[in-house]
């Protein structure tokens, strides 16, 4: 085999440490960038937070150690990290046009955190712990009214099997008959099932009513129990959960006015009842812990113009701090110096990630907002289809920095907050040749459902025939798959009296 030397061009993308923080930066969502930002102050030392009051320190030159902080250009910190990272496929230096139909603020792309607001005079730390913490589960409910019970051991170890055998929706999700063997097994005695059935009927008598039930009918009869004897429709009501709930759930209302020999008006006043009675007691006896989300844009109209903004709160204001980069020395090399130009180094590449993720995150929204104008002066069924493509186009980046930047970052606007993702759907063809969202359908869809009538609802065949009407062709199989994901039951268990 012959040896040679050949000279070969090609391109070859290299992840330098500077290229994976910035793309991992990127893809953070608030709560995960806050908690980078408070590991790298943690970390390195050359890292501070600027103070509101503080003043910018002056530029280090003899040192050769410039101070890093958030009232840089935007554009400028940009155009230094594409320097230093040329293969990051989302670096952009191409500047935006002046003449954008939607205001874009630029001034804090590293926003300073405001000051907490001041605790009042009676805060205490045991009402942050009580509001905060957990709340309890079902079970434990149940245990503890259980523990109030005057019960011999046996009927106390049968119902905390019983307890145990509960979901948190309140039924007991294993039959009698497998509790009774198991508890036989157990405690190797002869119990009867009877005894696990009278037990069950003393659960039931615990709150919330209609807990520790094995089916749905029996929730609703539990409940109904419950009631004052001189409750109106009482005894109808009973009886239609007794002997005619399929043909309630099925919405067959003629059939149950024929054989309960009621009026409509009578009817009414009877599910008006039934509907007042809670189907899954357990979820609203647990209080749920709310989550709430941290915008990173602000979008507002004035002056009749669209403004973009970053949310000033969701990270601290950094800088580099002067004293310690004032200690560097150039042509030393004891491990103290090292140090120090190591993390000097660190947090200028860190700086510069920051200021990279928030301006590719400003430009993002920004194309977003210009193109969804109309959904924010209309709402839903104004939304136009987009997807990353584009934004991507647009803002002259690659679809996967777009797919980073839109994921678990959210916008304020003045229709409610939404995930970046939310502004990107399909499309479907109109008859004039044009194309309609998918947001928009489903928008569509949700308005036909509300001015329909309760006695004859619409399927999903009429509805498909209203919205080819209005230029939209849709499926049957679509409808049905859009009014799934918007929860919206079929027609026939939307039908109503009333």
């Amino acid at each position: 085999m012959k040896q040679s030397l050949q000279l070969k061009l090609g391109q070859q993308l290299t992840m330098t440490p500077q290229l994976q923080q910035a793309i991992r930066l990127l893809q953070l969502s608030t709560l995960d960038l806050q908690q980078e930002i408070q590991e790298a102050l943690d970390s390195n030392p050359l890292l501070e937070v600027a103070e509101d009051d503080d003043q910018a320190p002056a530029d280090s030159g003899e040192s050769g150690t410039e101070s890093l902080t958030a009232s840089e250009g935007p554009m400028q910190s940009q155009e230094d990290a594409a320097g230093d990272n040329d293969d990051w496929q989302g670096a952009d230096e191409t500047l935006l046009p002046d003449d954008l139909p939607v205001d874009t603020q630029w001034d804090d792309l590293l926003p300073s955190a405001s000051a907490p607001p001041p605790l009042p005079e009676d805060f205490e730390d045991s009402d942050f712990e009580t509001r905060n913490a957990p709340s309890e589960s079902l079970q434990q409910q149940l245990l503890w009214q259980l523990s109030l019970t005057r019960l011999s051991d046996l009927d106390r170890l049968i119902a905390m099997a019983i307890i145990d055998a509960t979901d948190e929706n309140g039924r007991v999700t294993t039959p009698l008959e497998e509790i009774h063997q198991s508890l036989t097994h157990l405690t190797s005695t002869e119990i009867d099932l009877e005894e696990v059935t009278a037990v069950l009927h003393r659960l039931q008598q615990f709150e919330p009513p209609g807990v520790c039930t094995m089916d749905l009918q029996e929730c609703l009869l539990v409940q109904l129990r419950q009631l004052p004897p001189n409750t109106p429709w009482l005894e109808q009501a009973r009886i239609i959960l007794t002997r005619h709930l399929n043909q309630l759930g099925n919405g067959d209302y003629q059939q149950i006015l024929r054989r309960m020999r009621l009026t409509e008006d009578e009817l009414k006043e009877v599910l008006a009842l039934i509907q007042s009675l809670d189907p899954n007691p357990g979820q609203n006896a647990v209080q749920q812990s709310v989550e709430y989300v941290v915008p990173d844009i602000f979008v507002s109209k004035r002056n009749g113009r669209w403004l973009v903004e970053l949310n000033p709160d969701i990270a601290p204001r950094l800088r580099i701090n002067s004293n310690y980069a004032g200690l560097i020395k150039r042509a030393d090399s004891s491990a103290d110096n090292t140090f120090l130009r190591d993390n000097l180094q660190e947090a200028r590449w860190f700086l510069k990630s920051l200021h990279s993720r928030n301006e590719t995150l400003m430009k993002v929204a920004t194309k977003i907002v210009e193109h969804q104008r109309n959904f924010l002066e209309y709402g839903e069924e104004a939304m136009k289809p987009l997807v990353l493509h584009d934004i991507a186009e647009a803002v002259e980046m690659h679809e996967s920095t777009i797919s980073r930047v839109t994921t678990q970052k959210y916008m304020h606007t003045p229709r409610g907050i939404f995930e970046l993702k939310y502004f990107f759907s399909s499309h479907v063809a109109t008859t004039a040749g044009g194309e309609c969202s998918s947001t928009a359908i489903r928008a569509l869809i949700r308005k036909l459902v509300a001015a329909e009538s309760p006695r004859k609802p619409l399927s999903d065949n009429k509805i498909a025939q209203l919205l080819e009407e209005q230029g939209i062709k849709v499926a049957r199989r679509t409808i049905a798959k859009y009014r799934d994901t918007l929860l919206i039951p079929p027609s026939n268990e939307r039908k109503r009296l009333v």
